[in-house]
Order: C-alpha cells, then sequence, then structure tokens
C-alpha cells in the first residue's frame, strides 16, 4: 500500500484493490468488490486553479492529463481511454518536453479549472422554521440562527418561511411591518400556484415562456420580485432579525393530548417551489428546522392522536406502517423536483421524538443534503454543527453547489453504479454495465450539494476475458478520470478533474501481486455500504449472513493453510485487520436494528455513505485511547480488557464520544485530589481526555455528543456496547482488574476460531 497512499493524499482516491485482476473470472474469485471510493472537492496540498477551460479529447470527450501519450514534434495527444489521436490548439503551440501544460506535469492528475467567462451567482438559503415546539425550544433556535445569519456572507440571499398548522412564507423585502404569505397545511400546493399565490409573476411577465434550469435565468420573475422574499444579507438581516424577534409558538395547537398540526411537506414543498421560480440552476438551500413529525398533508408520518405510536422497524418489516408509503412517494417526488431545480434539502432535527428522517431520508440523499440529529435546540450537538455548517475557511464545511459528476474509464471496465449522495442523470454511455447497483445506468450524476467531506463508492466490473501479457506497458493499466463541474462557495463554475492509473494483474496465478494492492479500510467500508443498501432495497435480505459468508469465502481464497488444519491459517498483513473489521460491522448499528428507531438507523447510513473512508471507519470500527499514570496516551484494544481501575478510556464512535473513568480515578475525584497542588499530575490525567475530546468535536460534523461516565454507571453501556466481550459473566475467571460484560454475543476469539474451521475446510 506504500506504492498507492500518496495517490490518496493527492486525488482523494481509494480502491478495495489497487491492482485488479486482469479477467472477468478473476475477478469474480476476489470475493470484496472492485470499487472506488472518491472524493469529489478533495483539495491536493498544493493544488493548482487554472484560469481556462479544459482540452477535451474529440472521440470520448475525456480530458488532457498527465498519462497521455504526447507528440511533439506533431503537436499530438493520444487519448489513453480512447487512443484517439487529438491535435493541441493553437494556444498549445509552445509545448515541448521542457514547457509542459500545468496538466500534463506527472504530479498533477488532480486539477481545477476556473475560467473567467462563467457566470457567477450568490448562493440562496430558504430558512424553514418549525413552530410546534416549546416556547423555551423556540428561543434557543431563534438565537442559533440570529448568530448563523451573522456567519453568512453578505452577498448570499436568505429568505424565511415558518410553519406550524398553517405555513407563512414571509416577505422580508417589505420592511415597514411584518408581511407573509398563508399556505394551508392540509393542501398540497404546485410550483405554479406558489408563483401564483405569491404574485411573482404580473401581468406583462405571464405570458412569457419558462427559460428552464439555467444558472440566473427565472422563468419569468421580474427581479423586482424575487428580491421580496429573497434579499441578500446586507440588505435584510435587521428585518430577518426583527421577524425571529416576534415569532410566537404556532397558536393553533389546543389540547394538550394530541400531536402538534405539523405541516412540514407543505412547508418544504413551497420553499422548493419559492427556489424553482427565483433562481432555478443556481446554488440553493433548504434549511429545515424540524422539533417533531409531520401530522397534517403531504408528507404525513404519524397521527395527532397520542394513542398512534410512531412506527417501529418491525411496522415497516410486518407493513403495518399506514402512512411510510404515501410520505416515501412524496418526498421522492420532493427530490426529483430539488435535484432538476439544482436545490439541496437540509435538515436540522432537534427532538427527543422521531421526526419522520426515514420518510424524508430519500429527499436528503438525492439532493446530497446534510443532516443534523439532536434531543434538543439547546443541545450543544445542534448549536456547534450550526456553527460549522455556516463557518468559513478551516472552520466549514466548504460547502459548494449544484454540481454534474461525469466519470469515463478504460474499455475493458464497465460502471454498474454509484452508493452515496446522489442522483443518475441517466446518461448511459460505452463504459455503463447492464448490472445496477446504487444509482445505475449512467455515467454521469448529479451532485446538487457539496462539502470537503463528500464521499461517493463507485463499483465496477471487469468485462475483458484476459489481458494479453504481450501488451505495451501504457496498456497493460487501466484509467480512470472523474469530472465534476459545480457552483464554488464563492458563486463562480470549477470544473475538478482527477485522472488515476492502475496496474492490471496479468498471471490469474499471482495472488500475491493482488494481495499487496489490497485496502482493508476501504474494503471494510464499501462492504458496509453495500449491505446497507441491501438491507433497504431486497426483502428478507440476511445482511450478517451475508457477511459471513463473503468473509469465509475471502479467507478461503486469500488465506494460507493447510486443508482441515484450523491452526495452519494464518493471513498476509495487508489482509489480517480485515475479519477484525467485519465482526465489528456484524456488531453496528448499520447491520442489528434491534433497539433503534428508523430514524435513528436512517441518520446512520446517511453518514456511512457519504463521509470520507476515515470517518466511516471510525463509525465500523472506533477508536479507543487509553490515559493511566505509568504512560503517555496510547491506542487500546476495543476489548473489556481495556477497562481498568486506574484508567480513563477515550472512545471516538464519529457519532458519539465517550470519556470513561475507571473506578479508582472516580474514587479519587470524588476526594478532591485534583484540586491539591500535590497531585497536579491526577490534575493533568483528568484534563488530557477532556481536551482531546473538545479537539474531535471542533473538526468533526455533525458535532458528537459527548458523553462523560464512570464505570458501573448507567452511561458506560455507550462504552460496553461497543467492546470485544472477551470476559462476560459465563466467563470462568472474571475480571481481575477491568471489567465483565453481561450478554450472549460471541467474542472475537472465538468469531476467529470459527472463522478459521470454515476457511480451511474442504
Amino acid at each position: 500500500m506504500a506504492d498507492f497512499s500518496e495517490g490518496e493524499a493527492i486525488d482523494g482516491v481509494r480502491m478495495t484493490w489497487n491492482v485488479w485482476p486482469g479477467s472477468k473470472t478473476e475477478a469474480a474469485k476476489c470475493v470484496i468488490p472492485t470499487a472506488i471510493v472518491y472524493e469529489p472537492l478533495h483539495v491536493p496540498p498544493n493544488s493548482i486553479v487554472l484560469p481556462y477551460s479544459p482540452l477535451r479529447c474529440k472521440s470520448c470527450r475525456s480530458i488532457l492529463n498527465p498519462y497521455c501519450m504526447l507528440d511533439f514534434t506533431g503537436k499530438i495527444w493520444g487519448c489513453p481511454f480512447c487512443f484517439h489521436r487529438n491535435y493541441f490548439p493553437e494556444s498549445y503551440s509552445a509545448v515541448s518536453e521542457t514547457n509542459l501544460p500545468p496538466e500534463l506535469h506527472p504530479q498533477c492528475t488532480t486539477v481545477e479549472y476556473a475560467p473567467s467567462n462563467t457566470p457567477t451567482s450568490p448562493p440562496t438559503f430558504i430558512f424553514v422554521i418549525d413552530t410546534c415546539v416549546l416556547e423555551e425550544e423556540l428561543k434557543f433556535l431563534k438565537s442559533a440562527l440570529i448568530q448563523a445569519i451573522g456567519l453568512l456572507p453578505s452577498q448570499v440571499l436568505v429568505g424565511l418561511i415558518t410553519f406550524g398548522t398553517l405555513v407563512h412564507v414571509h416577505e422580508l423585502g417589505f420592511s415597514e411591518i411584518p408581511k407573509s404569505y398563508v399556505f394551508k397545511g392540509s393542501k398540497d400546493v404546485t410550483k405554479e400556484e406558489i408563483i401564483d399565490s405569491l404574485g411573482l409573476v404580473d401581468g406583462i411577465s405571464k405570458g412569457l415562456k419558462p427559460s428552464g434550469v439555467i444558472a440566473g435565468v427565472h422563468d419569468g420573475v421580474p427581479e423586482k420580485n424575487i428580491r421580496r422574499f429573497l434579499l441578500p444579507v446586507s440588505d435584510c438581516e435587521f428585518s430577518f432579525n426583527a421577524v425571529l424577534d416576534e415569532l410566537q409558538g404556532d397558536p393553533w395547537h389546543e389540547y394538550a393530548h394530541k400531536r402538534a398540526t405539523r405541516c412540514t411537506g407543505v412547508a418544504l414543498k413551497a420553499a422548493a417551489g419559492l427556489l424553482g421560480a427565483c433562481v432555478p440552476g443556481s446554488g440553493g438551500r433548504i434549511l429545515a428546522f424540524l422539533g417533531g413529525p409531520c401530522t397534517e398533508g403531504p408528507g404525513m408520518v404519524v397521527g395527532k392522536d397520542f394513542s398512534e405510536s410512531l412506527r417501529s422497524h418491525k411496522d415497516l418489516d410486518k407493513g403495518a406502517a399506514p402512512y411510510y408509503q404515501q410520505a416515501v412517494a412524496f418526498y421522492e417526488t420532493l427530490s426529483r423536483q430539488l435535484v432538476t431545480q439544482g436545490h439541496v434539502l437540509d435538515i436540522f432535527a432537534c427532538s427527543l421524538d422521531q421526526v419522520g428522517i426515514a420518510e424524508i431520508r430519500v429527499a436528503v440523499e438525492r439532493t446530497a443534503g446534510i443532516i443534523v440529529m439532536a434531543e434538543s435546540f439547546n443541545d450543544p450537538v445542534f448549536k456547534g454543527s450550526v456553527t460549522q455548517f455556516f463557518g468559513s475557511g478551516e472552520s466549514g464545511l466548504g460547502l459548494s453547489f449544484n454540481g454534474i459528476f461525469e466519470m469515463n474509464c478504460s474499455k475493458d471496465l464497465k460502471v454498474q453504479g454509484i452508493i452515496g449522495p446522489c442522483t443518475s442523470s441517466h446518461k448511459k454511455g460505452s463504459c455503463s454495465s447492464d448490472v445496477v447497483i446504487g444509482q445505475g445506468n449512467s455515467t454521469a450524476w448529479k451532485l446538487v450539494g457539496l462539502d470537503k467531506n463528500t464521499t461517493v463508492s463507485l463499483f465496477f466490473e471487469v468485462v475483458a476475458d484476459e489481458v494479453a501479457d504481450d501488451l505495451p506497458p501504457q496498456v497493460q493499466q487501466f484509467y480512470f478520470q472523474f469530472v465534476t463541474y459545480y457552483q464554488h462557495s464563492r458563486g463562480v463554475m470549477r470544473m475538478h478533474v482527477t485522472t488515476i492509473a492502475r496496474p492490471w494483474v496479468i498471471d490469474a496465478h499471482n495472488t500475491e501481486v493482488l494481495i499487496s494492492g489490497f485496502d482493508q479500510e476501504t474494503s471494510a467500508v464499501v462492504m458496509a455500504r453495500l449491505a446497507s443498501f441491501k438491507m433497504e432495497t431486497e426483502e428478507d435480505f440476511d445482511a450478517t449472513r451475508w457477511l459471513d459468508r463473503a468473509l469465509i469465502n475471502f479467507c478461503t481464497r486469500f488465506g494460507s493453510y493447510e486443508k482441515n488444519d484450523p491452526s495452519s491459517f494464518s493471513l498476509a498483513t495487508n489482509l489480517a485487520i480485515f475479519p477484525q473489521f467485519i465482526f465489528n460491522l456484524r456488531r453496528s448499528q448499520f447491520v442489528q436494528v434491534f433497539n433503534s428507531s428508523p430514524d435513528e438507523t436512517a441518520y446512520h447510513r446517511i453518514l456511512l455513505n457519504k463521509e470520507t473512508i476515515l470517518n466511516s471507519v471510525l463509525m465500523i470500527q472506533p477508536s479507543l485511547i487509553s490515559y493511566s499514570f505509568s504512560s503517555p496516551p496510547e491506542p487500546a484494544l476495543l476489548d473489556v480488557t481495556a477497562i481498568a481501575t486506574d484508567r480513563i478510556l477515550l472512545l471516538d464512535t464519529f457519532f458519539f464520544i465517550v470519556i470513561f473513568h475507571g473506578m479508582s480515578i472516580v474514587q479519587w475525584r470524588k476526594e478532591g485530589y485534583q484540586n491539591h497542588p500535590e497531585h497536579q499530575v491526577f490534575a493533568q490525567l483528568l484534563r488530557a481526555p477532556q481536551n482531546d475530546a473538545a479537539g474531535l468535536m471542533k473538526e468533526r460534523f455533525p458535532v458528537p455528543r459527548l458523553v462523560i461516565c464512570d464505570q458501573h454507571s448507567s452511561q458506560a453501556r455507550f462504552l460496553l456496547a461497543k467492546l470485544n466481550p472477551s470476559v462476560t459473566h459465563k466467563s470462568e475467571s472474571g475480571a481481575t482488574r477491568g471489567d465483565i460484560i453481561f450478554t450472549d454475543d460471541v467474542s472475537f476469539e472465538a468469531f476467529m476460531e470459527h472463522l478459521h474451521k470454515l476457511a480451511v475446510r474442504s
């Protein structure tokens, strides 16, 4: 892997196999899919932005890159994808071996193009606020939004919609008195009805033909009418804050024994219609702040009566969730509208109960939106995430908009599809496979929203019967090119281009070369994403059994052993940790949905499919750091034996961070030793994990929940649930210094013992 690690830092690309088998038959024997996880906005250490348009192949439309074959005498470049010979234009007349343009330098496999003639337009944010919350909660939310508006650049356009029993679209351009347009929450509204009700199109422009989705052009809506509802922050910050100050809870909720009448679906539809009429094709986001489930109109997930409980996983499996299918269909329709317009749906859900994320998920994922879940609008998870969302520079997310992702590959490969935050453009090309995984049947996808952590998982199949060993070197390797055209946060359009090459395995019997290119972390993440996808799309799919079969076949294929002798089994260094990843994946919240709500499961899977490899691995197999007097902070095994009375443990699961104190530490802390000058070492020991946790929370989005607990306390379950149960209540000898776990789950040792037996059997 040392040969490929630099490629990740430069290109943001990681593969399950960095050396691919040269035939379809051998690829099938690899068990783990031939897949790529790519970061479309990855910034190389020495990134360059070229102020001109890229040079494309006239045959396959691929872009000039360092792997092209060059003829400096004839001023010709050969495309590595289709082998078509192209002439350099007049602007490249000075190209030579000593005068290469930046995109041909070997280290510039990732470049960005920013032509100066591209139109610029500021992004738009529409705030959709749920008023069916407690007065105290609404106060916390308003405080956070006032702070958020202050963080936005002055040129950004903002709009405001509030909803409860009714939907109010506020006219920010009329600052004399508060003014809003009201929509009935029980009735679905179309984009045309929204345009007509808001008076966006006057008599002169009603006859104009809609212009379509083109950046900066409006569907017959005059600029003066747009500026009634969408204004730059610099022009409407006072009126926006004034509306928030006067905002009160929904006045129509009368019954304490019933749920509030909340028309979330109509509010989101109104926001989508307003964006589609005013700024089609230009970067825009709908920021929905939800405090409970939709109980009225389209998108409804539960009735108003508390006797009717919210759907569970068991209800969904049995088909006993009466509103689920209709709600999902509504949000699928909404997602298609948003994708066509080029706009994103972001959800900030703050409630002790479910709010309907399982239904809304399709609209969030298809538009590549962001989701945050917390228990209250006063929760540090919510407040910290809002600050990061609207922050700029290193503290922000680097939000980008309206992206189109295209890919090209060598003719011996075909793309099966993508699992991730995108929508297929159904642009089927020569490298599209008939086998579909995720969003397939295309070589182009819409990435409506992008940030610096966004990743997509691409699945490929090898279609060649074999790769001849007498071919020239440039043909004994295969190529990929990923092109992302997007609207930068500054408003300008950019093109991000990454071109990579990898070698074929010519000798089918040489598994050592194949093993040398295996990436354990990427393979674990790809298997997790694929298992989650299958659980949602295939009925009666048993993820645990599927993972077990895959791992057994993988160990049988690549392990070193003598038949029927489990003690002789071993794996190469490049493969040794992979069974441990699968063991933890089987126990994770992505596979085991017991004791999780559908909203929690949807939330976890959205982030798994979107985040970087490092963050996704944390979700599957958390990191554990041990703090003690005898040594500096050091990694510890994710095992119950890591618990000791004189240790502090820091567990990072991405979703939450746990600081766990052993019993001796707890007793010393209660005695107040940390306050005595002679025990400053103990005070430093207590502060160290707190400081490290604060550092992790500062750079993480969404901000993780912080759990500080003591050994044998109720919240210690957050740590114990993630540890390998090597010592349980059934063990012959209990833990001497640590703890035991009361569980019937199998330990990692027993899991590996059974795996060895099955892998080596005849």
